[in-house]
């Protein structure tokens, strides 16, 4: 039943085997101290474990200890080596976000899977490359927040350019398109809103406790126009072959046509905002705007402006 807790002695020798698994060898002091018990209470356990059909020994003299038989799984067979890492990533995913105690669960689950000893084969890190310390203690803010049901604020730039104090009550994090986003209910707004976590500053968890509201609505991020009453511009770009790799990260090959001479045509349906013109303009001389006209003379207009920097 859950929220249950083990008898204390179960408990203790569930976690005497998890740690033989990991460890191998241990001895009696070593569990002793470890358990805040006596090492005759531990040996009683050993022979408890024994009478349930778990094959743990104690060696005597030096190197000796309390182990388990060699190749000893404890069902692991239960799981495929698929199912096995399936789960290892679940975890891993889970320990890069700082999820509390998961560092003490991958431990004591890693000696039941077959596949424990090359546990290494996968790390997962959501930080961008080059981030500093405060988008991870903004991320763990965020994350407590949202375990213990506290109120957070902070200033977010929104996509119309402006800055704004929000107070919300958050409910999850998402992680889509290379990104990190919190879905929250935003108190300012009466209403649930999308904020990019890039884009937070000044976070703080207040005293303020919330109820978790239903989230059956529809949501957009924060000072975006609502996306049914954008203007959608369906753009033909043409880009040079040295910035391909940028387009691989973003769009699949059917969206693309090679050219003979090495250029690629990327033909897309956008949203005309802000945020398209300043996405055309992050490739510099690397694209052209073939279609639509209107859509190039703004871009040829906002690079004569930038040109002007500079002259």
């Amino acid at each position: 039943m859950k929220g249950v807790k083990l008898p204390v002695k179960i408990d203790r020798l569930i976690a005497i085997i998890t740690i033989l698994l990991n460890k191998g060898r241990i001895t009696a002091e070593n569990l002793a101290e470890r358990f805040e018990v006596s090492t005759r209470t531990i040996y009683r356990d050993i022979d408890a474990l024994s009478e349930a059909g778990i094959p743990v020994y104690a060696y005597k003299g030096n190197g000796g200890g309390i182990a388990l038989m060699e190749n000893f799984t404890l069902e692991r067979t239960l799981l495929t080596a698929q199912e096995s890492d399936s789960i290892l990533l679940a975890l891993k995913t889970l320990q890069a976000t700082d999820y509390p105690e998961i560092d003490g669960v991958l431990e004591k689950i890693g000696g039941l899977f077959k596949n424990a000893v090359a546990a290494d084969w996968v790390e997962v890190d959501f930080s961008p490359w080059g981030s500093g310390p405060e988008e991870g203690r903004k991320f763990k803010i965020i994350q407590q927040a949202i375990l213990s049901k506290k109120v957070i604020q902070f200033d977010y730039s929104g996509t119309d350019g402006k800055r704004w104090l929000r107070i919300v009550e958050p409910l999850k994090l998402i992680f889509k398109a290379k990104s990190w986003y919190l879905r929250a209910w935003c108190q300012m707004s009466d209403d649930f809103r999308i904020f990019r976590i890039t884009r937070m500053r000044n976070v703080i968890s207040t005293d303020q406790q919330f109820e978790r509201k239903n989230d059956d609505f529809k949501i957009r991020e924060f000072g975006e126009t609502p996306p049914d009453t954008k203007i959608i511009v369906n753009l033909h770009l043409r880009f040079q072959p040295r910035i391909a790799y940028r387009l691989y990260d973003d769009y699949e090959d059917r969206d693309m046509t090679q050219n003979e001479d090495g250029t690629i045509d990327l033909q897309i349906s956008l949203p005309e905002d802000e945020w398209v013109y300043g996405y055309i303009l992050s490739f510099g001389a690397d694209v052209e705007v073939l279609e639509p006209e209107k859509i190039r003379r703004i871009i040829c207009d906002r690079m004569q402006k930038a040109l002007k920097f500079y002259e």
